[in-house]
């Protein structure tokens, strides 16, 4: 079946043209009456009547006393800022978050770009005695983080660069350093990982990995800082990167990316 059957298997008229008065409305710059809307639409004016009288009625449309004429009123807005990216983005990954913090033993955070900087925007904290915790909030330079270059390495080149172009770090670095950066950047976009020593606390090692898709529409990392430990019991990097992968992979599937 293709899909244009589809389409007309599973129309609801009343509902298409609900929407497309609402979409012929966010277009026009002044408030329409109800034969110039019908008009717009290529419709009989009684054809939208009840349509219209509906869409008033649940708030999406207001109409004017004096000329009669309808505009969309402030309600789609308001739907559309109800619940942020960000919010969706903690409920959906808090809970393997959570589960991962268990096996691991040690507390995992997630991090977003904000404003060409890296910002941690929900934290799992371990139940053991002794972890490495980030808070919720924290904003860093995206240089300065492994969770940042996973994701400088997996944004696309628009958005990279005007990272890279407002780091001070980056500034300061000679054409050399460039080059490598830019290396390293391409390794970790191809491997989906990053490992280093955390470069803001001693003793202190990172592990992160891509959530979403390289240029996706959510593009965040999943990260583990860990202390050294002597203890040879202490889960190794290739489990915690393996536990990591596997947990940001739901977390996707979840957010649908």
């Amino acid at each position: 079946m293709s899909g244009a059957e589809k389409t007309n298997k599973y129309a609801v008229p009343a509902l298409d043209k609900g929407l497309d008065i609402i979409e012929y409305l966010a277009n026009q710059e002044l408030p329409k009456s109800q034969t110039e809307i019908a008009l717009g639409l290529d419709r009989k004016p009684n054809e939208i009547y009840r349509v219209l009288v509906g869409l008033e009625s649940r708030g999406y449309l207001s109409r004017d006393d004096l000329s009669g004429k309808y505009s969309l009123s402030l309600k789609l807005y308001n739907l559309s800022r109800s619940t942020s990216p960000i919010d969706k983005i903690r409920q959906c990954a808090l809970p393997f978050m959570e589960d991962l913090a268990v096996k691991l033993g040690q507390s995992c955070h997630l991090s977003m770009l904000y404003q060409s900087k890296t910002m941690v925007v929900v934290q799992a904290r371990s139940q053991v005695p002794i972890s490495i915790n980030i808070a919720e909030g924290a904003v860093f330079p995206t240089l300065s983080t492994t969770s940042g270059k996973i994701l400088l390495a997996n944004s696309n080149k628009a958005v990279s660069d005007m990272i890279l172009t407002r780091d001070k770090t980056y500034k300061k670095m000679t054409s050399e350093e460039k080059r490598d950066l830019k290396q390293e950047l391409a390794e970790i976009r191809t491997s989906g990982y990053y490992f280093s020593e955390n470069s803001m606390a001693s003793g202190v090692c990172d592990l992160a990995v891509l959530v979403g898709h390289p240029e996706g529409k959510v593009v965040a990392a999943l990260a583990v800082s860990s202390l050294h430990n002597p203890d040879s019991k202490a889960i190794d990097n290739e489990t915690i990167k393996s536990l990591l992968v596997e947990a940001a992979g739901k977390i996707s599937n979840q957010l649908g990316c």
